[in-house]
């Protein structure tokens, strides 16, 4: 029993610190797309029929990924085709997320329901709102 517990101190002593802030990032990511994004796309990523465009295409986040802090601080009034299917649903702005909450979901949702994008870094976050249109 002891030997596992320094087991589990170690592997967590020997972080990097990439590691550390990967995990901050998605844990608080995950808090905020729960309270903010949840009630539309689902807890599980899948949307909600033609209404509500699904967050488990893959290709489509990879795609679009330095198109998605904008469209979360300032919402979205275009049709998206995702899966061969048009959304034209208009999602809200969250214009109430600061830019280190906005960076946490994007690193959420990007690692989530099937998607493998890694950290989202502010400085990236910063150079994608700037072309925001």
């Amino acid at each position: 029993m002891i030997s596992a517990v320094i087991a589990v101190i170690f592997l967590y002593a020997c972080q990097g610190e990439n590691d550390v802030v990967y995990a901050r990032a998605f844990t608080t990511g995950k808090l905020i797309y729960e309270s903010h994004c949840a009630n539309c796309h689902g807890t599980d990523g899948e949307g909600l029929a033609l209404l509500i465009p699904p967050l488990t295409d893959t290709a489509f986040l990879k795609k679009n990924k330095s198109r998605l802090a904008c469209s979360i601080r300032h919402g979205i009034a275009d049709t998206l085709v995702i899966h061969g299917k048009n959304f034209d649903t208009v999602m809200p702005a969250n214009g109430e997320l600061s830019d280190g909450d906005l960076a946490a979901v994007v690193t959420f949702i990007t690692n989530s329901f099937g998607n493998k994008q890694g950290l989202y870094p502010d400085n990236v976050l910063v150079k994608d709102l700037s072309s925001c249109k």
